[in-house]
């Protein structure tokens, strides 16, 4: 939610934060103590199957690949390859939960419920507006997941040589896989925020009629609203958001698949 509102190009006076503790406290303290966690319901129906997929492609062709590049090894490049697979599974289901999230998350949203969210921006900007993103999204998501899974196996090398069932080991690596790819990503999230919300404001002060659409213009728009500075908006909340969700998805991961491995093995 913070991580919305600080990417807006043109808020409004009353959502101007200098900092995230600044803009936690007062959206808690004006609009209410859940008002941080709108969204949160679309979020969870989305990620279930989104991650699902995820994983189960990013295992199989890291197995895959692996043997081709590197016969019984770890091979970098073939954990970058499978995440970023992996990722345009993911995001044809999450994306538009998170056009929906992010529509509820903006300060004075028109919007009360998902379901309404949903029939309205169906209603006057048709299907499209659903993916209008996504391939924004992927020109984030393939570089992010690359940077994270290296990052992430490359610690795993280092930390848990022996690649057993480590807790530690993976909260510290994929807190610190998630801060690095989201740092670097933060530029393409900035643009896909404002292609998710259509910021009117921002739009309209450039005189763009109708909806914004397209990497290439969503690009355009934000260095003529804020110059290259624009392009880093909120990079200390999605850092502060990405490290426990990157260490929170891999710890609950490596949990049920050491679980469900330990499982297999006993059965046999």
């Amino acid at each position: 939610s913070l991580q919305t509102r600080m990417q807006s190009l043109q808020p409004d006076p009353k959502a101007q934060y200098r900092g995230v503790y600044e803009a936690l406290r007062r959206m808690v303290l004006t609009e209410g103590f859940w008002r941080p966690l709108r969204g949160i319901n679309v979020t969870m129906l989305g990620a279930g199957p989104a991650h699902a997929l995820y994983f189960a492609c990013y295992e199989k062709m890291k197995k895959s690949l692996s043997d081709v590049f590197q016969q019984g090894g770890n091979s970098h490049l073939a954990n970058g390859i499978a995440g970023s697979v992996a990722t345009l599974l993911h995001d044809a289901v999450m994306n538009p939960a998170e056009v929906v999230k992010q529509r509820l998350q903006m300060f004075n949203s028109p919007y009360s419920s998902v379901l309404g969210c949903v029939r309205t921006v169906h209603r006057t900007e048709g299907l499209g507006a659903f993916y209008r993103s996504y391939s924004t999204q992927l020109t984030m998501n393939v570089p992010f997941q690359a940077i994270h899974f290296i990052t992430y196996e490359l610690l795993q090398e280092h930390l848990n040589p022996q690649r057993l069932y480590n807790p530690a080991s993976h909260v510290v690596a994929g807190a610190v896989a998630g801060a690095a790819a989201a740092a670097a990503t933060t530029p393409l999230d900035v643009c896909k925020t404002l292609l998710n919300t259509q910021e009117n404001t921002a739009l309209s002060s450039l005189n763009i009629r109708g909806h914004l659409s397209g990497m290439a213009n969503a690009f355009s728009t934000v260095y003529q609203l804020g110059g290259l500075p624009a392009f880093f908006k909120g990079v200390q909340a999605r850092v502060i958001y990405q490290m426990p969700s990157t260490a929170i998805a891999w710890s609950v991961y490596e949990l049920f698949k050491y679980l469900l491995t330990r499982q297999a093995l006993e059965r046999k």
